[in-house]
């Protein structure tokens, strides 16, 4: 899907919850569905002022917490201890997020390694597992170039 077909399908399921289709909410949206980086809710913020400079912080907010109820948004946390968002994608994804510009990739890799870990952290623990967040920080391939 791409970023446009994002836009359209977000901007539906927010109106069939009972949200408004307004200027400031579709600036929101285009921002997010168009990204591949991890943007903070002061980055959208002003990504989206550019389009919609009506817009305010609550709106931002309030846009954020309904697209990740509705699953579409999937809640990144940083080094730095600031919470960021990215668009999600359907299944579980193992993100690569790049320290350096907020870059996001999604992995695979060999899921029976991380299943075998979980089984035998639950052992260990006596913990029952239900859900797992595995998000890999370092530096992408055009920032070592930089750096």
């Amino acid at each position: 899907m791409d970023s446009s077909e994002r836009v359209e399908n977000w901007l539906g399921r927010l109106q069939a919850n009972g949200y408004r289709r307004t200027g400031s909410r579709q600036a929101v949206v285009e921002v997010l569905a168009s990204s591949q980086r991890v943007l903070s809710p002061v980055d959208v913020y002003h990504a989206a002022r550019t389009h919609h400079p009506g817009l305010g912080l609550v709106t931002v907010y309030r846009t954020l917490e309904k697209l990740e109820e509705l699953g579409l948004l999937q809640r990144v946390h940083q080094t730095s201890g600031c919470q960021g968002v990215i668009a999600a994608l359907a299944g579980h994804q193992h993100l690569l997020i790049c320290q350096v510009c907020g870059l996001v990739e999604y992995f695979g890799g060999d899921l029976d390694k991380i299943d075998a870990l979980t089984a035998e952290v639950e052992k260990q623990s006596g913990y029952c597992i239900q859900e797992h967040w595995l998000q890999l920080f370092g530096v992408c391939t055009d920032c070592q170039k930089t750096s």
